[in-house]
């Protein structure tokens, strides 16, 4: 029975992850801040329905406290850990880039160095879609350049790249990356679109389509991400002995145990069509507001996930309109509309 440290037990993904990982029978503690980011209510329904299952534990605190994450990991002592937690939000980057200093860079070394202390397994963490930046060839593969990131929140991301690369070298520690791509679905973020265009659309309020909708998106299903990782976390990198015994296409360093790997549907939507699909599940149109792009926005994203596929025999496949239904289903649950 593994243990596994995550952090971010009461945000969107790691809340799922940590169902997952429950279910598959591992002991799970987590750690989450329980900042005010978003409505803190959610994150304390996730954690309740967390702490109702045996094996898992939980801590609440911030990742930038360095003492006491690592007293927990003295106490846990953790096989694997999964770095989640983190300052998200792409918009919200313009307007308080600090928090993403402290977080997403100071937060990230503190777990690092936990992982370094402890001398785990594996150390797996997330990063983004976001860091291709101004990258234009799709879809996006992990092999190729990625320095033109476009908002501090993406630059922290693959600051915590770099950070994970040398503590791989330096300290022989297996660390995997992984770049999430539009990821959505129950117990969805409030900041995110299919939550504000659902909530909008119900009620009576125009949403705002950015870039006047051509836009196109890589949207994957939470549940999908989470077994993506939950696979590779079995699928620790190794250092090579010589780089050419590195396959094509795979982004293992030559230099450590380190990985970068995205994790997406494999498909680009367009974004017209998504808010289509929102529409038909609701059996509502919306009010619908063109806008021009957005600063540090993208046109499109769109994955090539055959490193993933390769890694661990895997490849997310929910179609969009079968995740946007049952978001609907439970939105309308918990939200009693």
């Amino acid at each position: 029975m593994k243990k596994v440290l995550v952090t971010g037990t009461a945000g969107f993904i790691g809340f799922h992850l940590a169902k997952l990982l429950l279910s598959e029978g591992f002991r799970v503690h987590g750690y989450d801040g329980m900042t005010d980011y978003y409505d803190v209510t959610l994150k304390q329904r996730r954690h309740q329905m967390l702490l109702q299952t045996p094996g898992f534990s939980a801590t609440e605190d911030l990742l930038e406290n360095h003492k006491r994450l690592m007293q927990v990991a003295d106490e846990f002592e953790p096989d694997v850990i999964v770095h989640l937690a983190a300052q998200a939000g792409v918009r919200y980057s313009l307007e308080n880039p600090r928090s993403y200093i402290d977080s997403n860079v100071v937060g990230t070394f503190n777990v690092m160095e936990v992982a370094r202390v402890h001398k785990v397994e594996h150390l797996l963490m997330a990063s983004t879609s976001s860091v291709y930046g101004a990258n234009e060839d799709m879809p996006f593969t992990e092999v190729e350049k990625a320095d033109t990131q476009l908002t501090i929140y993406s630059a922290t991301k693959k600051a915590n790249e770099a950070m994970g690369h040398s503590y791989a070298h330096l300290w022989n520690l297996p660390t995997t990356m992984f770049r999430f791509f539009t990821v959505y679905g129950t117990w969805g973020r409030p900041d995110l679109a299919l939550y504000k265009f659902v909530d909008a659309i119900l009620d009576d309020r125009p949403i705002d389509i950015y870039n006047h909708g051509n836009m196109y998106r890589d949207f994957t299903y939470v549940d999908d991400l989470v077994r993506g990782i939950r696979l590779l976390i079995d699928a620790a990198p190794v250092c090579p002995e010589r780089k050419k015994d590195i396959e094509e296409g795979d982004s293992l360093s030559p230099v450590g145990p380190f990985r970068v790997v995205n994790i997406g549907n494999g498909d680009k939507v367009r974004l017209l069509d998504f808010i289509d699909a929102i529409e038909d599940a609701l059996g509502k149109k919306a009010i619908r507001n063109y806008m021009p792009m957005q600063m540090g926005d993208v046109p499109a994203t769109w994955a090539d996930t055959s490193l993933l596929k390769s890694l661990t025999g895997y490849a997310p496949q929910t179609d969009f309109r079968d995740g946007i239904a049952r978001f609907v289903e439970w939105f309308r649950d918990y939200h009693n509309k």
